[in-house]
């Protein structure tokens, strides 16, 4: 599957299938993740991949996030340079953390799997559950594994609506 056919396949998965994910497959959506680019090449992420029942039962009873739980892993994507700032004012982590994301949610679909990105969660308790230190950011939880049913695609804007040239109209 090319990247434009994932890009198009993509949608947020909320039911898995009680099936693991083959530890290759994982590796190839982490790598994904890993090889996304980062302010000044910097790298300032770390992705805990929670496999263990009770700990993603944990994070989807704290979030409120009920495929948490039913996803064979939950995978916590930290900042780990949380006061870092671009020259443009922007934080690095949400948007560092943000590209890995998607990277790892395309390679995800591309590999047959499904994927939900989780911001509605508790920080201090899913730092704690996942003993993440209080100097470090969860930007996003993802929940990954096979979907147990297939979606239609969502509509989207069409490109006149989102893209603006030469100035902001």
């Amino acid at each position: 599957m090319d990247v434009f056919e994932a890009i198009q396949k993509r949608y947020s998965v909320r039911s898995y299938l009680d099936k693991p994910i083959e530890e290759d497959k994982l590796l190839r959506v982490l790598d994904a993740g890993r090889n996304a680019p980062s302010a000044r090449n910097r790298q300032a992420r770390k992705f805990v991949v929670v496999r263990d029942a009770h700990k993603r039962r944990l994070l989807a009873s704290a979030s409120e996030q009920a495929s948490l739980a039913s996803a064979p892993a939950v995978v916590a994507v930290v900042g780990t340079a949380p006061k870092d700032v671009m020259h443009c004012g922007v934080q690095t982590d949400p948007v560092d953390c943000a590209i890995a994301v998607d990277h790892m949610s395309l390679a995800a679909t591309a590999e047959g799997l499904g994927t939900c990105w989780i911001g509605h969660f508790p920080q201090d308790q899913c730092r704690k559950i996942l003993g993440v230190p209080e100097s470090m950011v969860i930007i996003e939880l993802m929940a990954i594994g096979y979907p147990s049913s297939s979606q239609p695609a969502r509509t989207r804007k069409n490109l006149n609506e989102v893209v603006c040239w030469e100035s902001y109209s």
